[in-house]
């Protein structure tokens, strides 16, 4: 369980990873992470909660370092009411992750949230709403458990193939 973090449309991977900053270490970059539209939230994010955000969430250059900033923050999903391409593929590839959710309308900043991923459901604990949501294929699946892309190729290797 963890709290929600509400933002809006257009979530850029400059807001998450500011591109003045890349040179920096992971460890210095995440605390530049959201400042932007929330000065605070690399100081308040904690490991487990949830960001819900609107259309397009990761838009502009592909940069993995916007979902390692979310990583380290502890950000245990993004759910959005859609993604950039690029953003949902190196979500995926490095473990991290996300579903497009229709209902971030209906979930406030601060709500205490539950994600299920084996029953692919949300629980508002806050309001008591409960919410289902579309899994991730088998095989993407796999890849956000193993941690990533290349965590699930190093098993797979491991087994055989």
């Amino acid at each position: 369980m963890g709290k929600a973090f509400v933002f809006g449309d257009g979530i850029s991977t400059d807001l998450l990873a500011p591109g003045n900053k890349l040179k920096c270490p992971p460890e210095e970059l995440v605390r530049h992470c959201m400042t932007a539209m929330m000065p605070e939230f690399p100081d308040v994010a904690a490991c487990g909660d949830i960001v819900f955000a609107g259309k397009n969430f990761g838009q502009g250059s592909s940069r993995e370092q916007a979902v390692v900033s979310l990583q380290l923050l502890g950000i245990q999903a993004v759910l959005a009411t859609s993604f950039a391409r690029i953003f949902y593929r190196n979500a995926l590839n490095l473990g991290l992750p996300i579903f497009e959710f229709a209902h971030t309308h209906e979930i406030s900043a601060g709500d205490a949230v539950d994600l299920d991923l084996d029953s692919g459901t949300l629980t508002n604990r806050t309001t008591g709403k409960s919410y289902e949501i579309t899994p991730l294929p088998p095989q993407l699946m796999k890849i956000v458990e193993a941690g990533g892309l290349i965590a699930d190729l190093e098993r797979r290797i491991g087994e055989g193939g």
